[in-house]
């Protein structure tokens, strides 16, 4: 049992805190494994529920239900299939602020920004109404003489979507909406962080018409996830989060046979250039380093400043953070900050241990974040936006992803001396360059060893006709999550070869190898 972990008989006083189960057959289904974790609302430091881990017979129960409604489901006609997404689609639109609000609850995400990931999982849902013309198979009338060759695009069966805690809305949508409108069932592992969002997604689902057991929400641990990754039934796995764990879900579920998309970590970097509008790249900066308090894979945590640049440059972001409003990401009379609380307690003090790192290693901290505090959000898990000057290379806080609000200003002296630094990194998410000369951003895309580019854009996530994915340890498997890639993933084609007789005339007996004539 985790340190985090408590059975039902030992919660006590917390016993009367709602206990979220799974999403089972079209309905919510409370949990019997006596097995829980807190939620906490990240803006007090209060536990606010807490939320069910399965054991194998939840587990099993939910399998079992997806393998039913695939088969339902599958048998459905592109028509009907498409008349369900596009309600899901418009029931989502209508109803975003209830979700918004349950993001931020769990989360500590401010509402726009929850709103904003909303949004961009909503592209995909929209990309995922027009899917007939994404799953057609091609046709070759008259390939050889009375022969005609075609090709059929099925549904997989039930596919696992693991998602992480910084995005439960958004990430769940690059992939549910493709798997269930090319015909699989999907069961959806949420992290514990942050459990409900699953639940209103299910319950939206189900007023979309969506058949019971298409769409399954099974909590958990490690229990449930390992039972995702080894059951026969799972026909694939969708898997966003640490670069170990997308490691370690890529090699488990590869070896039983699973399709695997596992989009691992990063340490993304922003190359600016002297010609660069420091204007432009200091408000970027702050919005990339620092929105979503830097939880999330595309932020920007390395600036790589090539001189003369640093100094000014640190002096403008310097001034931009301390207009910075950290808060209650629910908001309050002043309205809405800025930036809201990490995840948890442990997180936070994880990313003021890197800061602690960088220090040690001969960095210099231009603005402090560890210690801070909210007046009357006190025990909430809150970390200012820290700034970081001439942090080492070969520091653990410059290699490592901190996944929190910490900016790290290394000074290069030349383009390529920063295009090596990117290349030689281990992740390869997302980069950005900030510059206005034509010739050196055509330059850097073509070198750049990095799977998402941003050309004066600093967190350059591609909207949903392409595709979202990494280069080296941030991606593991073959396809990317979304776009093109998306269908090719959730489908797997056949070939069929056919000839219809003419009844005047017979092939007659030929034992050799098949010709084309």
């Amino acid at each position: 049992m985790s340190t985090t972990e408590t059975t039902i008989a030992d919660r006590g006083v917390d016993a009367g805190l709602p206990v979220i189960g799974h999403w089972i057959d079209g309905a919510v289904r409370p949990s019997t494994s006596g097995r829980t974790a807190p939620v906490y609302n990240p803006a007090t430091g209060a536990v606010s529920a807490h939320v069910a881990l399965a054991d194998e017979a939840e587990i099993e129960e939910a399998l079992a239900s997806a393998q039913r409604g695939f088969e339902t489901w599958s048998r459905y006609s592109i028509a009907k299939r498409q008349t369900v997404l596009f309600a899901f689609r418009e029931l989502l639109n209508a109803r975003k602020g209830e979700l918004a609000e349950i993001i931020t609850a769990e989360h500590g995400k401010v509402l726009s920004d929850a709103m904003g990931e909303i949004l961009r999982g909503q592209e995909v849902v929209e990309l995922a109404t027009g899917f007939p013309h994404l799953i057609k198979g091609a046709y070759s009338e008259n390939a050889s003489t009375g022969i005609d060759v075609y090709s059929l695009k099925q549904p997989l069966g039930v596919t696992g979507v693991i998602s992480p805690f910084n995005f439960p809305a958004m990430v769940p949508m690059w992939f549910f909406p493709i798997a269930i409108a090319a015909g699989n069932s999907v069961v959806l592992k949420p992290s514990e962080k942050d459990p409900s969002a699953a639940l209103w997604l299910a319950g939206l689902w189900k007023e979309a018409g969506l058949p019971d057991g298409v769409f399954t929400v099974l909590q958990g641990d490690k229990l449930a996830v390992d039972g995702l990754l080894t059951d026969d039934r799972v026909q694939s796995i969708s898997f966003v989060g640490s670069t170990p764990i997308a490691q370690y879900i890529y090699e488990t579920a590869s070896k039983h046979g699973k399709r695997v998309q596992a989009l691992g970590g990063a340490k993304n970097h922003m190359l600016v250039l002297p010609d660069a509008d420091l204007d432009l790249v200091a408000d970027q900066a702050i919005n990339a380093g620092y929105g979503a308090a830097g939880e999330r894979c595309m932020a920007i945590s390395v600036v790589l400043a090539v001189e003369p640049v640093a100094d000014e440059l640190i002096e403008r972001i310097k001034e931009r953070i301390a207009r910075l409003r950290v808060g209650d990401g629910a908001g309050g009379p002043d309205g809405e900050p800025d930036m809201g609380p990490l995840i948890t307690r442990e997180h936070r003090d994880k990313v003021a241990g890197y800061v602690d790192i960088a220090e040690a290693d001969g960095a210099t901290v231009v603005v402090d974040g560890r210690g801070f505090a909210v007046d009357g959000r006190e025990d909430g898990f809150f970390f200012g936006p820290t700034l970081l000057d001439n942090v080492p290379i070969s520091s653990r806080a410059y290699q490592e992803e901190i996944f929190g609000p910490v900016l790290s200003v290394v000074r290069v002296k030349t383009f390529a001396e920063g295009v090596d630094l990117i290349n030689s990194g281990a992740f390869g998410n997302g980069t950005a360059i900030f510059t206005n000369d034509g010739g050196a951003a055509r330059r850097f895309q073509n070198e750049i060893q990095v799977g998402m580019i941003g050309i004066n854009v600093p967190i350059p996530v591609p909207v949903a006709y392409h595709s979202f994915g990494g280069w080296k340890k941030s991606l593991f498997g073959d396809a990317k999550a979304y776009g093109v890639h998306g269908f090719d993933f959730f489908t797997r084609e056949k070939a069929v070869t056919s000839r219809w007789l003419d009844p005047a005339t017979h092939g007659g007996i030929n034992l050799g190898f098949p010709q084309n004539d």
